[in-house]
């Protein structure tokens, strides 16, 4: 364990390599920072804090520079996230609030988050699999075809056409319709499958083909999808990165955001709304990221996670600041959702 000025020193050399992407020595920390003690005890602490494995020298005669470890322990000892301005926070509300649909609030979000960290932003759309159903509505195209339109809480839309066996009278389309909302408003599409298994069951014989085509669409095309959505913003604020902070090649990060089934895994894991996750360098399973560093939460409706969201960069991070931005902005996101 390392004693309180130990990791007074660990903070400045984080924080000072983050502000100047220089490695840090025993001359600026002296210099920029009321450490209280003399130069040659802060090359004492640095000399510890690198036998430790917290700090490491790049090159010879270079300063030092934050190490995995070191970077975790920074975040883990942080008393607090870095609070948004109140200029930022009126600047979150007016932007987010000006959306119109979901697809809109997820661009809008994915936009704000890398404008804040200046770090490459992910949003994941809200899980299906996770959101209730509002509405299911079903539109007569002929009197052979259907256009299921399914409308969860979240604002997500999701609809596909049906072609129907036999003739559909808009009747017996309009009792369907009322027969499948009656059994699956404002419930889980994750419960869809046993709510509705026995509606063929329940319409006239004459209806039942129709009915099952309508209800077979409803649960392998809708309910039971497998596929879910990101969206990326910021790609380029990798580029302004310096050597250090990605010293072999970017390629792989590069490579890692191209596959969206890696991000999925990153960010679409959520089991808490209240809660950021910070995943440095080695930490993350995928060896493309391994130099990276990713900060995420779950946004949703009432604390419960409907989806993650956060930012992906270097590990020459500003933790603090990417925290509370991504912190702050699912808050905002998961208040839009409720209302809508």
């Amino acid at each position: 364990m390392l004693d309180d000025r130990k990791l007074e020193v660990l903070r400045a050399i984080v924080e000072d390599y983050v502000s100047t992407n220089e490695p840090v020595g025993s001359k600026a920390l002296v210099d920029r920072h009321r450490l209280g003690v003399s130069p040659a005890t802060i090359r004492n602490d640095m000399a510890t804090l690198e036998d430790e494995g917290y700090i490491a020298q790049p090159h010879t005669s270079a300063g030092r520079v934050p190490t995995d470890k070191g970077y975790r322990l920074f975040v883990d000892r942080l008393s607090s996230v870095k609070p948004l301005s109140s200029a930022e926070r009126r600047a979150i509300d007016s932007f987010l609030n000006g959306a119109v649909d979901l697809d809109d609030v997820v661009h809008r979000t994915v936009r704000l988050l890398s404008q804040l960290t200046h770090q490459v932003a992910v949003v994941q759309y809200p899980s299906l699999s996770r959101s209730s159903v509002r509405h299911l509505e079903l539109v007569p195209i002929s009197e052979t075809r259907v256009l299921v339109v399914l409308i969860t809480d979240t604002g997500r839309v999701e609809q596909r056409q049906v072609d129907l066996p036999t003739n559909l009278s808009e009747d017996a389309l309009a009792d369907m319709r009322t027969n499948f909302n009656e059994r699956v408003a404002g419930r889980h599409l994750a419960d869809a499958p046993s709510l509705l298994a026995d509606v063929p069951e329940t319409v006239a014989p004459t209806e039942r083909a129709n009915a099952s085509a309508i209800l077979s669409t409803v649960l392998e095309t809708l309910v039971e999808r497998t596929e879910e959505r990101v969206v990326l913003a910021g790609t380029a604020n990798l580029a302004r990165t310096g050597a250090l902070d990605f010293p072999r090649t970017i390629r792989p990060v590069l490579e890692a955001l191209e596959e969206h089934v890696v991000l999925l895994r990153l960010f679409g894991e959520v089991t808490d709304a209240q809660t950021v996750r910070v995943s440095i360098g080695g930490e993350n399973p995928h060896e493309g990221l391994q130099t990276a560093s990713v900060v995420s939460t779950g946004y949703g409706v009432a604390d419960t996670p409907l989806a993650g969201l956060g930012v992906l960069g270097p590990t020459r991070m500003d933790y603090p600041g990417a925290m509370g931005a991504v912190r702050a902005v699912a808050r905002y996101v998961g208040q839009i959702l409720a209302e809508g």
